[in-house]
């Protein structure tokens, strides 16, 4: 017989769990030392990047600087050697934007036509071409440097922007596709036939049904695109000409260049300038990452 209180009302719902419960102490212990793990590396580089080299050289790297100083950021921007020419990462920052920009854009258009073709318009051979571009994803980027060489040199775009830029539109194809014809073929098909009763078509069916539904996939390929061509360094420094550097590249020279004095202030300056974009653009949009995810991985 179910327990009464003293109000006549019978309890309901999960019994609360003690605060210091051992399994609880011991989950948020073992996120609370993962965490600390992590961040210690970024804690490093913002104190060294705001310490001249004579407090650098003083070897306490865990402990601010009294004197904290920007011009090691200063010169990680624009003053910094990249080989030749010492104009810091301003220049590759423009180039890696206009990179990221139109391969993200095309990228995740085609393939969100192409999983919404796949999970509703399905047609002959479909199967097989899905089956293509998964195994696709799967096949190391190495395997197809150099014919994408020498496909990008018949096009006539080989050591431009838009070589990269084309580079990383095919090589997002396969796995952004997956994610939309599984989010696509996930949500309820009583909408897909309603739409098409009312005589909606192939377009319109996608555009007002389909598009705004899918906000949490669409933030997924978002973040996933642009993470992965702004942090990429292979395709830059193969197929865009040192002229077209990206700022991967261009930090991979200020870092490992060997003359003059080391200065680790800007090199860690440098590093996270470069990173900054990517882990703005998921830090604003983090929430619906992995409620994408997951829902693109209920159907397969």
């Amino acid at each position: 017989m179910a327990n009464v209180t003293a109000n006549g009302v019978i309890p309901s719902g999960p019994i609360p769990k003690p605060m210091f419960a051992p399994g609880r102490v011991f989950i948020y212990a073992v996120l609370v030392l993962t965490s600390i793990y992590y961040l210690i590396p970024l804690y490093v580089m913002i104190i060294t990047s705001v310490k001249d080299l004579d407090a650098i050289r003083d070897g306490n790297i865990f402990i601010p600087t009294n004197h904290p100083t920007f011009a090691p950021w200063i010169k990680a921007w624009s003053q910094a050697c990249t080989g030749l020419k010492c104009t810091g990462l301003a220049p590759g920052f423009l180039n890696s934007v206009m990179i990221t920009i139109p391969s993200v854009i095309v990228s995740i258009a085609v393939a969100s036509l192409s999983g919404y073709s796949l999970a509703n318009w399905p047609f002959k051979f479909s199967e097989g071409f899905f089956t293509v571009l998964l195994v696709g994803s799967f096949i190391p980027y190495q395997v197809f440097l150099y014919p994408l060489v020498i496909i990008t040199r018949e096009m006539h775009i080989y050591s431009t922007l838009w070589a990269v830029i084309f580079v990383h539109t095919v090589f997002g194809l396969p796995i952004l596709t997956l994610l939309f014809r599984n989010y696509f073929a996930s949500l309820p098909e009583e909408l897909f036939k309603a739409a098409r009763v009312d005589g909606a078509g192939y377009w319109r069916i996608f555009g007002q049904v389909m598009v705004p539904m899918s906000v949490p996939i669409f933030t997924v390929a978002v973040i996933l695109q642009v993470t992965g061509i702004w942090n990429d360094f292979l395709f830059g420094v193969i197929y865009a000409g040192p002229v077209n550097y990206p700022m991967t590249v261009q930090l991979n020279n200020i870092v490992n260049s060997l003359q003059g004095v080391k200065e680790y202030n800007v090199d860690m300056a440098a590093t996270i300038l470069t990173g900054l974009v990517p882990l703005t653009i998921y830090f604003l949009s983090g929430k619906y990452f992995v409620r994408g995810i997951a829902a693109g991985a209920v159907k397969g």
